[in-house]
């Protein structure tokens, strides 16, 4: 069922992890953050195939990345699963129109339930801007841990990061 995307979720919604589909990767690049989050906003469709960055190319995107969709097929979320040793590193984003309502909790544990299936035995950690108290506070909640801080370098210069661990 195709609902449109300007419908609000509830709360208490649930989300699955599912592959991230040509048709849903090109969904999630139109994603536009008003700023101080459009730092976080993607290339365009075609820019990221042409280029192969991130999701653009077909192998990182079935190897790395998954789509996050609410009970009723609407895209909500992306999550990156990207391999350390001993390591999952994830990445993740909540649909635009979405934060602030409540739904980053359940998304990221949907994301952390899928990470723990995929490597059971790794460390889950992630990295978000010192900056960003809004996603912090989430993953806080969600049972996340700042265990370090770093500048990390960037497309636009070194940004000051959290690296946060999963520590239930």
């Amino acid at each position: 069922m195709n609902v449109s995307a300007d419908q609000a979720l509830p709360a208490k919604s649930h989300f699955t992890v599912v592959p991230l589909s040509d048709a849903l990767a090109e969904e999630l690049s139109t994603w536009r953050y008003e700023p101080p989050y459009d730092f976080y906003n993607w290339s365009t469709w075609e820019v990221m195939q042409q280029l192969g960055i991130e999701f653009g190319d077909a192998y990182v995107r079935e190897q790395q990345y998954a789509a996050v969709t609410h009970d009723d097929g609407r895209l909500v979320g992306f999550a990156q699963f990207f391999p350390l040793l001993g390591v999952t590193r994830i990445g993740l984003g909540l649909r635009p129109d979405l934060c602030g309502q409540g739904l980053g909790l359940p998304l990221l544990q949907a994301i952390v339930a899928e990470a723990i299936r995929r490597a059971p035995n790794d460390i889950i950690d992630l990295e978000v801007h010192v900056w960003n108290t809004r996603a912090i506070r989430t993953y806080e909640r969600s049972g996340f841990i700042i265990t370090d801080t770093y500048a990390k370098p960037t497309a636009t210069g070194l940004v000051d990061v959290h690296c946060m661990c999963y520590a239930p």
